[in-house]
C-alpha cells in the first residue's frame, strides 16, 4: 500500500477554489454583480446541475433526498463509518452576493479535489451537501430544507411551502428535476460530524483583522408574521380622529420593534423585513397590512422576552386604533451550541495553518443550526468587506477564501481520520 501524503503537507489549491466561485457566480449574475438564485428556479437548477457535474468529475457520487438536498460522496477505507459531511446552499437572495451559502459548498468540493489529487484516502467517507431553499426568500421559513432532515419540520410541511404565486417546494421540486426517488427516505443518512464554511455576514472579522471566525454558537431566532386589518376609506373626506388605518398600526410596531432590540443591545437583532400594503393606492387609507418581524439573540430568555414585549405592544397598538390583528410565530429555534470537538478541529486547523483567529457567535441562521440536533456540528467564517452580505456588493478577499478552504481541509481531517468515530 502506497504511503499516503503527510497531513501538514496537503494544500488546497486556492486559484481552483476562486476560479469554481466565480464561474457559478455567473449563473444569475445581477447588474451590479451579485446573483439572485431563488430556490427551485430554473436558475438554482442550472447551479445545482453545475455542482453535480463538478462532483461526479472527481468520481463522487450522487444521492438527491425528497427535499432535492444533495450528497456527494467521496467512500473513504471504513464504509461502515458515517461520512464527515460538508456543505451549505447555492440558492441567494434575490439581491444577493455570490459568495453567501455558495462558498460552504464548492469549498467543501475543494477538498475533495484536494485530496483526490494528493491520492489521500480518509478512514470514513466524506460528503459535500447542497441544501434547498436555505434562504427562505421565495419559500418561508429559512433552512426548510434541513430541517426536514432533522425531524424539525415533516416532509408534507417542507413539501407545502408556498411561494406568493401559490407555488409549492413540492410542485417546483418536481418540476426542475429534483424530487429525489421515493426509496431517498430523508430519515436515512446518518451522519459522523457536520462542518459549514460560511462568510461572517457582519464585520467583526474584518475589524479586527482575523482571518478565521471559530463558531461556537449561533443565535437563536423567532419569525412573525402580522395582519392588521382596519377600513379602506378615502383619503381626502375621512376625518383623522375615525379612521381604522391599518399602515399606522403596522408603522407603530416597526418603531416597537426597534426599540425591542435596542433595549437589549448590543447582542439582540430586531428587524422588519417585509411589508405588503393593501389596496396599496395613494388616496386609500390602507384596510389591510401584512408584515413579518424578526427576532434575534443568543440567550433564549432574553428571546422569549421580546416575544413578551411583541404581542404585548401589538395588542396595545391595535387596541388603540382599533384594528383587528393577527400574530403567528412562524419559525423558532433556541441558540445553539456547537460541538466542542468539532469547534476545536477548527481550531487546530487555523493553528496548523498560522491563520489569525477568534471566537465568535453567528447572528444569521444557518443549515448548521439544525444539523446540530442531528450530529456534531462547527461553523467556519471567514471576513467580508464591510460585513456586507444579502447584498449584491458582497465581496471576500482570496486570502480569505484560501484561509477557509485550508482550516475547512484540517477541520474534516480530523475528524475523518479519528479511529474511534461512532457508527
Amino acid at each position: 500500500m502506497t504511503a499516503q501524503p503527510s497531513v501538514r503537507n496537503l494544500s488546497i489549491d486556492g486559484d481552483r477554489l476562486w476560479d469554481s466561485l466565480m464561474e457559478m457566480a455567473k449563473i444569475g449574475k445581477t447588474a451590479k454583480d451579485g446573483v439572485c438564485r431563488l430556490a427551485l428556479t430554473d436558475l438554482d437548477r442550472e447551479s445545482r446541475d453545475l455542482f453535480i457535474d463538478w462532483c461526479k468529475a472527481e468520481g463522487c457520487s450522487i444521492r438527491i433526498d425528497k427535499m432535492g438536498n444533495i450528497f456527494a460522496r467521496r467512500e473513504g477505507r471504513n464504509p461502515d463509518l458515517p461520512p464527515v459531511v460538508m456543505g451549505s446552499h447555492l440558492d441567494s437572495q434575490p439581491t444577493g452576493g455570490k459568495y453567501d451559502g455558495v462558498y460552504g459548498v464548492l469549498s467543501g468540493l475543494e477538498v475533495i479535489r484536494t485530496l483526490n489529487e494528493a491520492k489521500y484516502e480518509t478512514e470514513a467517507p466524506l460528503e459535500v451537501v447542497c441544501w434547498t431553499n436555505e434562504e427562505g426568500s421565495r419559500f418561508a421559513p429559512a433552512m426548510v430544507a434541513s430541517g426536514v432532515f432533522a425531524k424539525v419540520f415533516d416532509l408534507e410541511y417542507g413539501h407545502s411551502r408556498a411561494d406568493v404565486d401559490g407555488k409549492t417546494m413540492g410542485e417546483e421540486l418536481e418540476r426542475i428535476g429534483y424530487m429525489g426517488p421515493d426509496e431517498a427516505t430523508i430519515d436515512a443518512h446518518p451522519m459522523g460530524a457536520y462542518f459549514e464554511a460560511h462568510i461572517e455576514q457582519g464585520p467583526i472579522l474584518e475589524d479586527e483583522g482575523k482571518d478565521i471566525g471559530i463558531v461556537t454558537d449561533a443565535q437563536g431566532q423567532r419569525w412573525y408574521e402580522i395582519k392588521f386589518t382596519g377600513v379602506e376609506a378615502h383619503a381626502g373626506p375621512t376625518p383623522m380622529k375615525t379612521r381604522k388605518d391599518a399602515l399606522l398600526g403596522a408603522a407603530r410596531v416597526v418603531d416597537l420593534v426597534n426599540k425591542i432590540g435596542l433595549d437589549r443591545s448590543p447582542l439582540a437583532c430586531a428587524t422588519v423585513g417585509m411589508m405588503q400594503i393593501h389596496p396599496n393606492s395613494r388616496n386609500v387609507i390602507p384596510g389591510e397590512v401584512f408584515f413579518t418581524v424578526d427576532f434575534r439573540h443568543p440567550d433564549d430568555a432574553v428571546l422569549a422576552d421580546m416575544d413578551k414585549a411583541l404581542r404585548e405592544g401589538v395588542e396595545k397598538i391595535a387596541k388603540e386604533i382599533g384594528l383587528q390583528t393577527e400574530l403567528e410565530q412562524i419559525f423558532y429555534y433556541a441558540p445553539v451550541p456547537f460541538d466542542k470537538s468539532c469547534v476545536d478541529a477548527v481550531r487546530m486547523g487555523a493553528e496548523l495553518g498560522g491563520f489569525s483567529a477568534r471566537e465568535i457567535v453567528s447572528g444569521a441562521g444557518h443549515d448548521a443550526c439544525y444539523l446540530a440536533q442531528v450530529c456534531p456540528t462547527a461553523m467556519i467564517f471567514i471576513p467580508c468587506v464591510d460585513g456586507i452580505s444579502h447584498n449584491e456588493i458582497e465581496e471576500v478577499h482570496k486570502h480569505w477564501s484560501d484561509a477557509g478552504g485550508q482550516v475547512l481541509l484540517h477541520a474534516v481531517l480530523a475528524k475523518a481520520d479519528e479511529t474511534v468515530m461512532q457508527k
